[in-house]
């Protein structure tokens, strides 16, 4: 597969990231917190103001779960499948051998270590390979192998004879789109006649050209611009249009009114094929006026549980006796590994530092790292390299380290208004509990706001908390080891 000199970004990230074993973290100003006097604890005698908290962003999200799976999730969720034609046969497949696809594209999918197709590839590969070509509404998360399935079918549509573009891939963001890029060129490291294009930031072209590459990925206003003002690319000879990540790219200013802009000038003959990993009511609304008459593809998603977390809270007085609780349960019974969250990034750097001069072997993880540098520490923490991630709820989400037995909140979580939040509590103390295994969650309560926030945690998840005696602590020692 050829590439251009853009392709060598992602090497450059990937570098990076390995680079990054010593990792100094730069303090930034500190910001204005809406929140700050829910943290009840910080909030005495201190400034009010504090760091922001770490707000999600999906695109950086949807970068970090990218770099940090080496390899496909193993997904028990049930597949569930809406045809435009239910009188159609539904097909699915068991092996890359029966989709009958050129020589060359099945060495460079074995060549990436699939294999066989993994649960939305079974169902997906099938409908998109189709002659006619059918459009696809998707629902995949990170890890389910959806861009080595909409890459297949480029590949796959491609006909290398015609030196002009023929298929479209929109990403959200320019690290989103050097991503899929990397996955284009791995899976036709054999196919080197079809060739891919970025159309990202920075990469200037001269005007009056037309464009050789058969395959284009890029971010929408490039790629609208590189159609309408500067005409490299001829819409009306786009075969394939992929629209990835949809929940990211509304959650983008002009981005989703961009990508509409350039679906109408496509052929109606094109095939449509639209990603996201959520669908609210807006990704929905905005699917279904970029794809027409499609196949919709969504996975039932198991819900995570409380039933196999052990869950208990300890009673201080301040951050001070919070630290010290938390060193006597250390010092008591054996924890592989664990996650420890704070309500800001002043609270977690603190906190990681206490640690480490405790002897700890602490990894910090914070809004304000580069999502390359959070990728680093998470595959630090995962290989084992630290036993403690101390984090904000930047690493509430998506990650899975089947080492962790113990979650603690040393702050409990509370949105902006000083409430409970009771989906990002879900989200934490579901870092444990998984795989089958008992799970130990830890609440720190410091003041009568922490406990009563405590309270309406329990009552949404119908789910008894109990008292810490750190005197007694044979019954987390059995969960923990």
């Amino acid at each position: 597969m050829a590439t251009d000199s853009w392709a060598q970004a992602v090497d450059e990230q990937e570098a990076a990231a390995e680079s990054l074993s010593n990792l100094q973290i730069k303090a930034k100003p500190e910001e204005n917190d809406s929140s700050s006097a829910a943290a009840s604890s910080e909030a005495e005698g201190e400034n009010k103001t504090t760091e922001d908290d770490d707000k999600e962003d999906k695109a950086a999200q949807s970068l970090l779960n990218k770099l940090i799976r080496n390899n496909l999730v193993n997904n028990t969720n049930q597949v569930e499948v809406l045809q435009k034609d239910p009188n159609s046969p539904l097909y699915s497949v068991k092996s890359f051998e029966e989709l009958r696809l050129k020589p060359q594209l099945l060495q460079g999918v074995y060549g990436m270590g699939f294999n066989r197709p993994s649960k939305i590839q079974e169902t997906a590969l099938p409908m998109m390979l189709a002659e006619p070509p059918q459009n696809l509404i998707a629902q995949s998360q990170s890890g389910t192998g959806k861009t080595a399935a909409f890459v297949l079918a480029m590949l796959s549509h491609v006909d290398p004879n015609n030196k002009y573009p023929q298929c479209l891939c929109v990403s959200p963001t320019y690290e989103l789109a050097l991503q899929t890029g990397k996955v284009i060129e791995q899976m036709g490291k054999h196919y080197p006649e079809v060739k891919l294009a970025y159309a990202i930031r920075g990469n200037k072209l001269q005007r009056g050209m037309k464009l050789q590459e058969q395959i284009v990925i890029g971010t929408p206003g490039t790629i609208q611009d590189w159609c309408v003002k500067f005409k490299f690319i001829d819409p009306k000879k786009i075969k394939v249009f992929v629209l990835d990540e949809a929940d990211v790219m509304i959650a983008t200013q002009g981005h989703q009114d961009q990508s509409i802009r350039i679906q109408r000038m496509l052929p109606k003959t094109c095939q449509m094929l639209l990603f996201s990993a959520t669908f609210e009511e807006s990704v929905w609304n905005f699917a279904q006026r970029i794809v027409p008459d499609p196949n919709i593809i969504k996975l039932k998603r198991e819900e995570e549980t409380l039933d196999t977390i052990k869950q208990y809270y300890v009673l201080c007085n301040s951050k001070e006796e919070k630290f010290q609780a938390l060193c006597n349960i250390y010092g008591a019974i054996t924890i592989a590994q664990a996650m420890i969250f704070c309500h800001t990034r002043k609270t977690a750097g603190w906190l990681a530092g206490e640690l480490s001069r405790e002897g700890h072997q602490v990894a910090l993880l914070s809004g304000e790292m580069q999502v390359e540098q959070r990728a680093a520490v998470i595959d630090r923490f995962r290989d084992g390299k630290e036993k403690v991630l101390v984090t904000t709820n930047v690493c509430a989400r998506g990650i899975d380290v089947e080492q962790v037995s113990v979650v603690i909140n040393f702050d409990l979580p509370v949105d902006k208004d000083g409430n409970p939040d009771n989906e990002t509590y879900l989200h934490r103390i579901g870092r444990t509990g998984r795989f089958g295994k008992r799970g130990l969650a830890i609440n720190m309560v410091d003041s009568r706001m922490s406990m009563n926030i405590l309270n309406r945690i329990q009552e949404h998840f119908s789910k008894k908390i109990e008292k810490l005696d750190t005197d007694d602590l044979d019954e987390i020692e059995r969960i923990a080891s």
